[in-house]
């Protein structure tokens, strides 16, 4: 009877584990066809992984994707390490790319003018959302406190924009990060060059709702490390871009809040 009674627990343990819903968020630094394109092979695989089921949630936009993560809507999300920062008392990190490094870069024109940042005095900038860390925070951080310009930024929801405004010839240059603009179509990187980088900070993490269980967050993670130990899960995750996955804890973005970047952070609440 003890045997049956145990055994039938662990099935229906299995059962409600099986219909458990996880949540997904992405930071929408790309359109939502492409986040999909990324992000619904890795979650496929991690479906048969854990047994778990997982709904990726798009957000149409950076400030829409901050509302919703302010408000603890996600069970997992992928967001920029300020925004964990501001979020930590809802969410833990979970895992990074420990192989690399997240930094801003300002781009222009390859054929334009201007040679340094102090040239951008008085001019317009293409950026994402004002909250992008690298792309926004740390590069008007940059031209506020390190070069003393005045200037005009122009939001453009998503970094492929950025990228585009700047190459037509809309504005005089914009802000992005690496790997972003490693991605663009050759016809537009060919158009751009990096004007300037920022300082380097620990890049975006995937972090885990606090409401999870811990045997839950586990269950994920250890899932993830263990896709990342084989090349077909190496191939989906270097979409994301994770080249090098490892854990992630709240001691990696410990630097950032050194940071004077509170002053350009925009509360959407």
């Amino acid at each position: 009877m003890r045997t049956f009674f145990l055994a039938s627990l662990l099935f229906f343990s299995s059962v409600s584990l099986a219909q458990q819903i996880i949540t997904v968020g992405v930071v929408p630094q790309f359109p939502v066809k492409k986040l999909h394109s990324i992000w619904k092979p890795v979650l496929s695989q991690l479906e048969e992984e854990t047994g778990l089921i997982f709904e990726l949630k798009g957000s149409p936009d950076i400030p829409s994707f901050e509302k919703e993560f302010m408000a603890g809507e996600f069970d997992l999300a992928y967001m920029n390490p300020y925004h964990y920062i501001i979020a930590s008392d809802i969410y833990t990190p979970m895992v990074r790319d420990i192989g690399r490094q997240l930094y801003g870069i300002i781009v222009v024109a390859k054929d334009s003018p201007i040679k340094t940042v102090a040239d951008l005095d008085g001019e317009t900038i293409a950026l994402p959302a004002p909250n992008a860390l690298g792309a926004s925070l740390m590069t008007r951080a940059a031209m506020t406190n390190e070069y003393h310009i005045r200037y005009e930024p122009l939001y453009v929801k998503t970094h492929s924009s950025v990228y585009l405004n700047v190459a037509l010839g809309k504005t005089a240059a914009g802000g992005g990060v690496q790997k972003t603009l490693s991605q663009q179509p050759e016809k537009i990187k060919n158009r751009l060059r990096v004007l300037y980088q920022t300082q380097k900070v620990a890049p975006h993490p995937l972090v885990a709702n606090k409401s999870l269980s811990e045997s839950t967050v586990k269950l994920i993670q250890q899932a993830l490390l263990r896709m990342s130990q084989t090349k077909e899960g190496r191939a989906l995750l270097s979409k994301v871009p994770f080249k090098m996955l490892g854990v992630a804890d709240a001691q990696d973005y410990a630097p950032l809040r050194a940071l004077n970047l509170a002053p350009f952070f925009q509360n959407h609440q």
